[in-house]
């Protein structure tokens, strides 16, 4: 995940879904809007011993509930876990195909221009 400053992360604080157990935080995700038709899932994190329970399915389809309502059209998730999305049903896409617009913050990434992430996509 990305640095983020005190103010971005305020200035992002409503992108975020937060699953929450016995008053313990377990699980983030956000959903970004990059475009007039489309989103990004981003930030999912799930705390180790909370991984496998199925905590990041429920943070990532609240995210594509709220799309729907929002009426986006598409939402991509940029990610090192392919089969996580894939059983989501994202698709794997090509980066070069997204539009350069999303990767304004990508330049601050130790891995940029380099990136090894996966891009994948679902169609709402």
């Amino acid at each position: 995940m990305l640095h983020r400053t005190v103010g971005e992360v305020y200035s992002s604080l409503r992108d975020f879904f937060v699953y929450e157990e016995d008053g313990n935080i377990m699980g983030v995700c956000a959903l970004h809007l990059c475009l007039e038709e489309m989103g990004e899932i981003r930030s999912l994190a799930v705390k180790e011993e909370a991984s496998g329970k199925g905590i990041g399915t429920l943070l990532v389809s609240a995210c594509l509930d709220e799309a729907r309502g929002m009426g986006l059209k598409r939402v991509f998730a940029l990610t090192y876990r392919p089969a996580f999305f894939e059983k989501m049903g994202f698709k794997s896409i090509d980066k070069e195909i997204l539009p350069h617009k999303i990767w304004s913050e990508c330049v601050r990434c130790i891995k940029f221009p380099t990136c090894d992430e996966n891009a994948m996509i679902i169609e709402l």
